[in-house]
């Protein structure tokens, strides 16, 4: 993590005064000159490439994604919510020459998006362009020339009525394309067996992608909130509203592991599995400005929690590329990066304000310098 970055380096005793940073948000860039004058030998050499990409979007933004290609890395897809039927998914993508964030696509959205994600193909091994949203229903959608998008499947995992019990997230399987787990808040989890870039024609003739339900089981007592694969094709995890994480095995699904129970049961809303190190997994609950680190190998304890928030988290993200460092951000505005290797006790190292309450961060797996958040109408590209 180098210095001089949109990220400040962290004053532990959270002293508001050490924390501003010298007023990047709007400007979208430091100059040549401001980074020669303050020393930054590094920041001049490379002064073209900015250090922020701010874009305004004309409704609330909640669901963002990094696109997940080397060769589109400074993509983003990010959802609308507003309290109407008809939503947007719009895909925005730096324009080098410009400097700033143009939109390449857009497609109408039945309700808000409670997720988006790109497919996990960093290497470009697939052909198709495709990116999935949850909502009502999980939807597979392919980007074409020009922008085209269309919608190629729409997946309902209720076989005997067309309801489907709304889906409060999913996650896309890096290990294996073909695999996608949902959450609903009919308790239950569904994972998702897809045919990626094989036409099959069960949704529309010459569809890129089609899917099936591989199983689908009863997670939790009450909704499921989140699901996140552990690094490989057969484990994952789930978080709910009756406030345990749990894990399952594909190859054994008559049992879970209850990792973790919150002591006075509050809904556990989100979690993310290190990829680097499957032994540890990130959750947070609801209204709360903690967030809990858990080692599987030692259930029901957090063996680290972190609580330099100031408000309720809203978000948390392992670095793609470290498997020692998270990214947290939250009503209090800030954007706070964590270093775990000195667990128990962990303080964060660097820190962003933002200009509103942060609902969502994701740090890029295509070009693991950028981290982005997302906050009232504005999205943030913030180079670290």
């Amino acid at each position: 993590l180098r210095p001089a970055t949109p990220f400040h380096l962290m004053i532990i005793n959270l002293d508001r005064d050490n924390l501003e940073l010298s007023e990047d948000y709007g400007n979208e860039n430091r100059s040549e000159e401001d980074a020669v004058m303050s020393g930054d030998a590094a920041g001049a050499a490379e002064a073209k490439r900015k250090e922020i990409y701010a874009y305004q979007a004309p409704w609330p933004i909640y669901g963002m994604n990094w696109s997940q290609k080397k060769s589109k890395p400074m993509r983003l897809a990010i959802g609308s919510f507003v309290e109407e039927y008809t939503n947007k998914v719009r895909v925005i993508e730096v324009d080098q020459e410009k400097g700033q964030f143009e939109q390449v696509a857009q497609v109408d959205h039945p309700y808000p998006t409670t997720k988006i994600m790109w497919l996990p193909d960093v290497e470009d091994k697939i052909e198709a362009d495709l990116f999935a949203t949850t909502g009502d229903y999980l939807r597979i959608w392919k980007i074409g020339e020009q922008g085209f998008t269309s919608m190629e499947c729409l997946l309902n995992n209720n076989k005997s009525s067309d309801f489907c019990a709304p889906l409060t997230s999913f996650d896309w399987n890096e290990s294996d394309p073909n695999l996608i787990g949902t959450s609903s808040i009919d308790t239950t989890c569904t994972i998702w067996d897809l045919t990626v870039s094989k036409p099959v024609g069960e949704v529309k003739p010459g569809a890129a992608v089609s899917g099936e339900v591989k199983t689908q089981l009863i997670a939790h007592d009450q909704e499921v909130y989140d699901i996140a694969w552990a690094k490989g094709v057969n484990v994952f995890a789930s978080v709910g509203a009756d406030g345990s994480v749990r894990m399952f095995d594909l190859r054994n699904l008559e049992h879970s592991n209850i990792i973790y129970e919150d002591e006075d049961s509050s809904p556990l809303l989100r979690l993310a599995w290190n990829q680097q190190d499957s032994n540890y997994i990130a959750t947070m609950k609801m209204d709360s400005s903690s967030v809990f680190v858990l080692d599987i190998r030692v259930p029901m304890e957090p063996i680290a929690v972190l609580e330099r928030h100031e408000a309720s988290v809203n978000g948390l993200a392992w670095a793609p590329h470290s498997s020692c460092h998270m990214c947290t951000a939250g009503d209090d505005q800030k954007a706070l990066i964590w270093d775990i290797s000195s667990m128990p006790r962990v303080e964060p190292i660097l820190a962003y304000d933002a200009a509103g309450p942060i609902n969502q961060i994701n740090w890029s797996k295509a070009d693991t310098d950028w981290v982005a958040i997302a906050h009232d109408q504005t999205v943030e590209a913030l180079r670290v």
